[in-house]
């Protein structure tokens, strides 16, 4: 327990004091970034052109940002991710798109970028048992309080975790 709670800030005070990553690139030309990534690198790097092309035109249920923005004081979310995956692709901008209108707060969202083999620095996908990515872990008081891998049990993410979320809050 108190092992979660020390990954949780080391993984979230490290994003400021330091974004260490390692960026490779494939024959194909795909880059993949291994550690922390910050979303404006996704928004702005041309390499990632799948991120404005998936976030274009989405929009989230109201009632979905509601529950980001009830609680977003409450809880941190930690997302592993790939940069190559076409899962993170898809419903990574949609994701941030929900987080961004509803206010979520930057702070609180540590993105992790994993390679192929799903592995990252500092064994976090080991510590946090991330076999599938993306996976979307949902954070209260240093204690995991839910998470949903891919695209979940009813393929939209976002309202999962808004669901888990939303249940925190009740506690």
């Amino acid at each position: 327990m108190k092992k979660i709670l020390f990954i949780a800030i080391a993984i979230a005070s490290s994003q400021y004091v330091f974004a260490q990553t390692e960026i490779s690139r494939e024959p194909n030309g795909t880059k993949i970034i291994k550690g922390f990534i910050a979303k404006k690198e996704l928004t702005t790097d041309t390499a990632f052109a799948w991120y404005a092309q998936n976030a274009k035109g989405y929009s989230p249920a109201a009632d979905v940002m509601q529950q980001y923005t009830a609680n977003k004081d409450s809880v941190n979310l930690i997302i592993f991710a790939g940069t190559w995956c076409g899962d993170t692709k898809n419903l990574l901008p949609k994701f941030f798109t929900t987080t961004d209108a509803a206010g979520f707060p930057e702070s609180r969202i540590t993105l992790i970028g994993v390679d192929r083999s799903k592995k990252t620095l500092y064994n976090l996908t080991e510590a946090f048992g991330v076999t599938n990515v993306p996976t979307f872990i949902v954070m209260k008081n240093g204690k995991e309080i839910g998470r949903v891998v891919e695209y979940g049990k009813m393929g939209s993410p976002d309202k999962e975790v808004a669901q888990i979320i939303s249940g925190a809050a009740k506690k």
